[in-house]
């Protein structure tokens, strides 16, 4: 059955095959042909599909792509679906760091900084929409061009001068401040450190120390975006889904503003009206009508009945049939992000790792014989043996060591079976990534490094992306590259930073592990850039992060508190994470043809002003929310749980406290380590079957287990809805949509895109201004908001 429906989701075109090219010979059908074309050589009078996606060479709504032939050399690398979107000309007397842009930045980095670290403290969110900051600095910089005079301003004191308006306002200027509030506008992965020394161990990290760890932290990742750019941003295969659609959303701006059409006008329409009715309906699944953010129709057949309830909660059930019209439930699924623009068969993987878990793995452990434990099935916490909450601040001692007598008193660590196959599953993904890489995207590796070795033996050519001729890269060569040294730079300020609050005790890590978390976040850059730029799936590896410092920090005495395995896990994870971001956003310059080193220094700019903002919002919540992020008091909301900060510190606890030695000897543990060999040889055994069976119905390269281990290690206890409307609405607009509507799909996809996120965000911030900046106002309980439980599931805790 799995394999007619991956079959059924392939591309075919009178009732033929298709075959991959390119990205795609090992790996995923994400660029295909037609083997009729293909074998006619005959592209013009063809349909080119990508993926899915049906694309009619020589119709693209970029205005230079007519003046080249489907093989010149110019544009023949360049996917079909990038040179319908990405214009091939470009002018580069357009201005990019102006005073309009200087102060767009501030405008927009400073409130999104603060509503995304707001929103990791929630059990659902989805970071500041980007899209907001695009659309609303086009209008604001029109504006400006409009209003502010063209005076030359100089600096004091120096021989520096600028103008206040030196051009109409231009694309170039408006893809920076988009790009800065990327990089700005977001949160930051030491929170967790610093929320978990105050929240559980009563240690406040000093604000000064604290700001400083998070921008180094930031600016590693940013450093080590060195390590991939030389093929994943240069080579035109890579399409990285989020930039591409950024981009569409940049090209119709820039021609609405410049040469209007009917299109363009209707896609603006489109936006604006989308985005309006997504920010009113959020009231109601977010305020006044919370049942809509989970309709469990099992409940409401059986509210008294414990299995119906069980079965049909998406709030600490299966989610089975549960249906849901909560935006922030439907678009962050599994790190897939906006189901506008994720693959659909990297959300059929993620579906289908969601069902394997909640609607078969949960009930076999609730009522089968999965598992010996049958406490907190539900519950992302350490348990005793009786299923009560395990005092893990006991376990440590004023000398930062495992407090013998208090483990002893309570017994071993316990964790709900979910918890345990997700740790296993988790393990599995890390591998997987790397070996997945290492078999069906080695070609791609390989041909990159011949070009690069041959760029290195041409001393006539200077350019990073000299060994790649199609015209983007064509057209990038008219601007200075960004040295290596800028980067090297970069990573000294992190480094000499890091090491010296190390070196005065202030991370609670002994400073060996730094270069440890350092060396290995460099080794998985790439592979799980990879993974990113063709799929849109980013793979957290945070819990392997901690294992590793727990593995390491056993050797040594002291250094025992489990705030350092979270200090540890910020610094490799944001080794990787960030360097993803910035590569993303270096596309988008590069699709947009933007000045690499103002591109860079836009990144670094945007995220130095966003990270005091991160700051201030962690010590509001903190300073307001503490007893609902500790579990004293319970969220009615379901909300404001700390779910990640939760879910940390319980990895903490067991890897640096207890230790991976004593905790795996536990008859509940011992299987956990066999993740690592699942992930490793898993890819192995479908790149054999792959080789020997090329042409397989079941087409094992679309199998990508790195995607399906790491969504089967997803916690689901607190939230299991989404899931399902998620990929209902996937399948219409990635799947029908795409295949049989593509024209309609290829005007609006992305621009519903944008109006969803950005509506939803909008509606964030006028929920937190109106109902709880100040005086907090609570809705009043009726049907739709019951006092007991919004999803009417009466009996579910019983």
């Amino acid at each position: 059955m799995a394999s007619r429906l991956i079959k059924s989701l392939l591309p075919r075109r009178d009732g033929q095959d298709v075959r991959t090219t390119a990205l795609d010979q090992d790996n995923i059908d994400f660029i295909t042909q037609s083997e009729d074309a293909i074998e006619k050589n005959d592209l013009k009078n063809s349909t080119v599909e990508v993926g899915e996606e049906k694309v009619v060479p020589g119709a693209s709504s970029a205005s230079s792509e007519s003046a080249f032939a489907d093989d010149d050399p110019a544009v023949r690398d360049i996917p079909a679906s990038v040179r319908r979107i990405v214009s091939l000309e470009d002018d580069p007397t357009l201005p990019t760091l102006t005073f309009r842009y200087f102060v767009l930045t501030l405008l927009f980095v400073i409130p999104g900084a603060f509503m995304s670290q707001l929103s990791h403290y929630r059990t659902t969110y989805i970071p500041f929409s980007v899209f907001f900051t695009q659309i609303a600095s086009n209008y604001i910089g029109m504006w400006m061009a409009k209003v502010l005079p063209a005076w030359n301003v100089r600096v004091p004191f120096t021989k520096w001068g600028f103008n206040l308006n030196p051009a109409p306002w231009g694309v170039k200027e408006h893809v920076l401040v988009t790009i800065s509030a990327a990089s700005g506008a977001t949160y930051n992965l030491a929170f967790a450190p610093i929320s978990i020394a105050e929240l559980f161990f009563g240690q406040r990290i000093n604000a000064g120390v604290a700001i400083v760890f998070m921008w180094s932290v930031v600016v590693t990742g940013y450093s080590f975006a060195a390590i991939s750019r030389q093929f994943l941003l240069y080579d035109p295969q890579y399409p990285w889904f989020q930039a591409l659609c950024q981009t569409a959303l940049f090209e119709t701006q820039k021609k609405q503003r410049e040469h209007p059409d009917a299109t363009s006008r209707k896609q603006v329409i489109v936006f604006w009206s989308v985005l309006g009715f997504v920010t009113l309906w959020q009231f109601l699944p977010e305020y006044v009508f919370p049942m809509l953010g989970s309709m469990a129709f099992l409940c409401w057949v059986a509210p008294r009945n414990a299995t119906a309830n069980f079965i049909g909660s998406g709030f600490g059930g299966m989610g089975f049939l549960n249906l849901s019209f909560d935006w922030s439930n439907l678009s962050n699924l599994s790190n897939a992000g906006n189901m506008f623009l994720t693959p659909f068969w990297t959300q059929v993987l993620i579906f289908a790792a969601f069902v394997l878990n909640c609607w078969i793995l949960i009930p076999a452990a609730k009522w089968g014989n999965l598992g010996s434990y049958k406490h907190g099935l539900m519950s992302n916490k350490v348990l005793t043996a009786n299923g009560s909450t395990y005092p893990l601040t006991s376990l440590i001692t004023p000398q930062a060591t495992l407090n013998e007598t208090a483990y002893e008193e309570n017994g071993p660590l316990h964790l709900g079976t979910q918890m345990l196959w997700g740790m296993f599953f988790d393990y599995a993904s890390y591998t997987s990534a790397l070996a997945w890489i290492a078999t069906f995207g080695y070609p791609q590796i390989r041909d990159a490094i011949i070009k690069i070795r041959a760029r290195n033996r041409d001393k006539n050519h200077d350019t990073i992306n000299f060994q790649y001729t199609d015209q983007l890269n064509i057209l990038q060569r008219a601007y200075k590259e960004v040295p290596l040294w800028w980067y090297i730079a970069l990573f000294m300020c992190s480094f000499v930073s890091i090491i010296a609050m190390l070196g005065a005790g202030q991370l609670y890590i002994p400073i060996w592990t730094y270069f440890v978390a350092i060396g290995t976040g460099a080794i998985v850059v790439t592979p799980l850039g990879w993974l990113y730029a063709i799929s849109n799936f980013q793979l957290p590896i945070g819990t392997t992060n901690e294992l590793l410092y727990g593995v390491m920090i056993q050797a040594v005495s002291g250094h025992k508190n489990p705030t350092g395995a979270s200090v540890y896990s910020s610094i490799a994870g944001d080794a990787w994470y960030r360097a993803q971001y910035m590569l993303q956003d270096q596309k988008i310059g590069h699709y947009m043809h933007i000045p690499p080193r103002a591109t860079f220094f836009s990144q670094v700019f945007g995220a130095t002003i966003g990270i005091p903002i991160n700051y201030a919002v962690i010590r509001w919540v903190l300073n307001t929310r503490f007893d609902y992020l500790t579990g004293a008091i319970k969220d009615p909301s379901h909300q404001w749980t700390g779910q990640s900060v939760q879910s940390t510190l319980t990895t903490s606890v067991q890897y640096v406290l207890v230790g991976p030695v004593k905790l795996f000897q536990e008859p509940t543990f011992r299987a956990l380590p066999y993740g690592f060999l699942a992930g490793l040889f898993c890819p192995i055994i479908l790149y054999g079957l792959h080789r020997l069976f090329p042409t397989s119905p079941l087409r094992f390269r679309l199998w990508n287990t790195t995607i399906f281990f790491s969504a089967l290690s997803t916690f689901y206890g607190n939230l299991s809805t989404g899931y399902f409307s998620g990929f209902i609405g996937s399948f219409v607009v990635m799947h029908w949509a795409f295949r049989y509507r593509y024209e309609l799909w290829a005007k609006y996809n992305y621009i519903l895109a944008a109006a969803f996120d950005t509506g939803f965000n909008f509606n964030m911030l006028l929920l937190f201004l109106c109902f709880g900046a100040g005086k907090i106002v609570v809705m009043p309980n009726w049907w739709g908001n019951d006092a007991d439980n919004s999803e009417r599931c009466f009996a579910l805790d019983s």
